[in-house]
């Protein structure tokens, strides 16, 4: 039985849509039929085959790693799952014997394989994933919606990295994980809400998600207004760009003995005044990483289910996986489009 697949045939830019074999579960996996798979800011640095890609990436790779599908076939030891039921997955496959493993910070697994970057992905009309890194979604959650808990889980680990109640919180980076963090702070008692960006149609949806200000960093001073809008400085901050110019301005926008959680990964080295940003102003620096395993998910579902948070906004464009040219270009397109998560439906 054949399937089409969005690949990293060989080295280069672009992607292939390819006729491969359906994967076969082994007896601890399950098969997938996907249902609906979005695009990550990682696949786009794939495709273009940047220098992070050229020494991560193996091809030929069936990308992808965001999405939501239905059971279709269980390996023989497999019991707590059943076909038809409706799933995402952790993308993280972890070999629960490192130092982190051992110290219950799965997430950080010295030894992880990545769905999507180390093995196949969801990028096309099945995969297989280990049955324990399967969870089951709410019958209700429609599956582009649920295809994006991968990259809310990232939200909700920043969000949750300190306590914001009551707090004048910073999210610099209104990205799609950075407008997801901003309702996850308004369900959590944040006092004010202020978010940074260069895209000003970004920043529009940034307060459609909850923001109280928003700020243009290219037209704007940031620090000056953070601190006048909080009497000296944000108590948090929530770093989501990985912009040297927006960590710059996020460290100097915290009070003394603020704290700063740091999701975003920047795309090269840069110089930090270490001794006046961050040692003799006394703050907490937290790198986040991933999902906490499985923490962020059920704190993920409590959100959904609830309602008190809506990421339907967010999907700002459907396409099928015939259209992945399509999808990838707008988001690689500069200018004010806002463009937040393209969802592919096989």
């Amino acid at each position: 039985m054949k399937m089409r697949a969005l690949a990293k045939v060989r080295p280069g830019p672009g992607l292939e849509l390819v006729e491969v074999d359906v994967p076969r579960p082994g007896p601890d996996d399950v098969l997938i039929r996907v249902t609906a798979t979005s695009i990550c800011g990682t696949d786009v640095h794939i495709y273009r085959w940047d220098s992070w890609s050229q020494h991560r990436i193996k091809p030929p790779l069936i990308l992808g790693h965001e999405f939501a599908g239905e059971i279709v076939e269980v390996g023989r030891r497999v019991t707590h799952l059943k076909p038809g039921m409706a799933v995402s997955a952790e993308g993280h496959i972890v070999d629960h014997t490192c130092p982190a493993c051992r110290a219950g910070q799965l997430h950080l697994c010295e030894n992880v394989r990545v769905i999507g970057i180390d093995r196949p992905g969801s990028f096309a009309e099945y995969l297989v994933v280990p049955a324990e890194n399967v969870w089951v979604n709410l019958p209700e959650l429609p599956p582009e919606i649920a295809s994006l808990q991968d990259p809310f889980g990232n939200a909700v680990h920043t969000a949750y990295a300190f306590d914001v109640a009551g707090q004048h919180v910073l999210v610099t980076g209104c990205g799609p994980i950075g407008l997801m963090v901003i309702p996850v702070l308004r369900v959590l008692g944040a006092k004010l809400i202020v978010a940074t960006d260069v895209n000003n149609r970004r920043l529009g949806l940034a307060r459609h998600m909850g923001a109280d200000v928003t700020l243009n960093a290219a037209q704007e001073d940031v620090v000056t207004a953070v601190r006048d809008l909080t009497a000296g400085g944000a108590d948090v901050v929530l770093e989501m760009s990985g912009a040297p110019q927006a960590i710059r301005q996020g460290l100097e926008a915290l009070r003394p003995g603020g704290r700063m959680a740091a999701l975003g990964l920047t795309g090269r080295s840069w110089e930090l005044d270490w001794n006046e940003l961050v040692v003799i102003k006394g703050i907490t620096l937290k790198g986040i990483y991933g999902r906490r395993i499985w923490e962020t998910w059920h704190q993920m579902r409590g959100l959904l289910e609830s309602g008190a948070v809506d990421l339907a906004p967010l999907i700002t464009h459907r396409i099928s996986l015939d259209a992945y040219e399509e999808g990838f270009a707008k988001l690689m397109a500069p200018g004010d489009d806002v463009v937040a998560k393209v969802v592919m439906l096989p």
